[in-house]
């Protein structure tokens, strides 16, 4: 992928990474911080664009974070800023994972199967989104999965797209969305299917459905980044391809 398109990916991530979380500009560093909760996956510094930070920059960036009571943490594309890594290892971070970044034009969208039993259908109401957030966060381990139920205002307004699985008895059994889009840039995120449904082809299903969405609404580049297990061949399926590369660090 050419390196102007990185850099507008890495611009859109920070954007909406900025969008719902207080933001605290430190050094060469966007430091985002989620109120309601801890989680270091929502919590997370993003570095300008081929920054090199220096020692005294990550030191003031570990101590915001500390200060907080949050794990010291950072996501980025290695291509949108190249030299920021070893300074980081060097200052003590370690590596969590590198995640492919996959990206699926419209031509490259291939039809999945119909999922027996199941209905994909698009939450208006905010008592529908309720249930579509509750399977999301049951299917990702939630601990108490009836915390944050509440839609946040792009699902409301349907600038999110948002998509739920639902059986035959009208239960819901999984969920995903994908982004505003901005700069025809829209991630597909979220993507959980109760243990149960798994293997039947419904997180396939539910993907194609959000990437189809955004492409008819003007989404050029519809992207994600797969989690653990077997997503990256699921999406693959769908026509996802590799296109970059997301470094995630932290320092216990």
């Amino acid at each position: 992928m050419r390196s102007e398109n990185i850099r507008a990916l890495q611009s859109y991530i920070r954007i909406t990474a900025a969008k719902f979380r207080e933001t605290e500009r430190i050094g060469p560093f966007l430091a985002t911080y989620y109120l309601e909760a801890t989680s270091p996956f929502l919590n997370y510094a993003i570095p300008d664009d081929g920054a090199v930070p220096t020692h005294d920059d990550v030191a003031a960036l570990t101590k915001a974070f500390r200060d907080r009571g949050l794990m010291p943490r950072l996501e980025f594309l290695t291509e949108a800023v190249p030299a920021a890594e070893a300074v980081l290892v060097e200052c003590g971070y370690t590596l969590e994972r590198r995640v492919p970044l996959m990206i699926c034009t419209p031509e490259q969208v291939v039809e999945q199967p119909k999922p027996a039993g199941i209905s994909l259908v698009t939450p208006k109401t905010a008592d529908e989104l309720r249930r579509m957030i509750r399977a999301q966060n049951l299917a990702f381990g939630e601990t108490d999965p009836d915390q944050h139920l509440d839609p946040s205002p792009d699902q409301l307004s349907g600038a999110t797209l948002s998509v739920m699985a639902v059986d035959e008895s009208g239960e819901v059994v999984g969920g995903g969305v994908a982004t505003p889009i901005l700069d025809g840039a829209t991630e597909v995120a979220g993507i959980g299917v109760l243990e149960r449904y798994r293997s039947r082809g419904i997180a396939a299903a539910m993907t194609e459905y959000l990437t189809r969405e955004a492409h008819a609404r003007g989404g050029r580049s519809v992207f994600l980044t797969p989690g653990a297990g077997q997503a990256e061949r699921v999406y693959g399926r769908v026509g996802f391809e590799i296109a970059a590369e997301c470094v995630h660090l932290s320092v216990v």
